[in-house]
């Protein structure tokens, strides 16, 4: 087997399915740099498809060997001694928003997020670079009312992301009858501001901020902390001016999900 057919059934877009329901390329994604994402992503893919045809062996998917994102100016805290890395994913969705309209001076109050999460593990443990560029290549296709892959690659679904209440983010991986991968509540323990470089939303957008999180008690398959890294869009303007009461916008991140024993008091 070449490691080309490994990397082809993770990151191609399928030749077998006659007619595939990938999302719609938004030809005014990221602005003028969209297309040259996409483009991007593929002449990359090529390469490595090169590569991989003349190594022996596909390359193994092996979890320790994922490096996860460092923010270059003020990381966040690493995670707690003992535990090991699970599951990565690419979240693609929106954080949502609502602005009091009878007042003038108001700003944008955020009430929580939703997004569609695909299975990045493989890709974070043999292709890191790949990886990186997942955020922003997501934000280059609209969102569908199906969310099955991701753009034009084939990672399949492996959970779902939402809002409990506006301070519980909540992660459900069990979506998927062959990976039960736990759910967890969470709570925020650690932000830090997105790198300056960082992709621009659909609109222009700044990347919304670094996050660590805790699982909150009742978690289940020992998820214990979950990382928002390398993100993409989604930050409110900087005044309600001009908003609707209420308002999404789209972004893309990167999920890391880590586990150890069971929480203590």
């Amino acid at each position: 087997m070449y490691a080309s057919t490994l990397l082809v059934s993770l990151l191609g877009a399928s030749t077998v399915i006659a007619a595939p329901t990938w999302p719609a390329v938004n030809w005014d994604a990221a602005k003028t740099d969209g297309l040259e994402t996409v483009s991007e992503y593929f002449n990359m893919l090529a390469q490595k498809v090169e590569w991989g045809k003349s190594m022996a062996a596909a390359p193994v998917c092996d979890l320790s060997k994922a490096q996860m994102p460092v923010a270059p100016v003020q990381p966040l805290l690493p995670p707690s001694p003992g535990l090991t890395l699970k599951h990565v994913a690419i979240g693609r969705g929106t954080q949502n928003y609502t602005c009091d309209l009878a007042n003038a001076t108001a700003v944008p109050f955020q009430v929580g997020a939703v997004a569609t999460l695909f299975n990045a593990s493989c890709i974070a443990s043999t292709y890191p670079d790949l990886l990186q560029l997942l955020p922003k290549l997501a934000l280059s296709f609209n969102l569908t009312t199906q969310e099955d892959k991701m753009g034009p690659t084939n990672m399949i679904v492996s959970g779902k992301h939402f809002f409990t209440n506006t301070t519980t983010p909540f992660f459900n991986l069990d979506l998927n009858s062959q990976y039960q991968l736990g759910e967890a509540g969470c709570e925020k323990d650690n932000q830090t501001a997105a790198p300056d470089n960082a992709p621009k939303g659909q609109q222009g957008e700044k990347a919304v901020p670094w996050l660590r999180l805790k699982t909150r008690v009742g978690s289940t398959g020992d998820l214990q902390e979950v990382y928002r890294v390398e993100t993409a869009g989604g930050s409110a303007p900087a005044s309600c001016h001009g908003m609707p009461a209420a308002f999404e916008v789209q972004y893309a991140a990167q999920y890391w999900f880590w586990e150890g024993a069971s929480q203590q008091d």
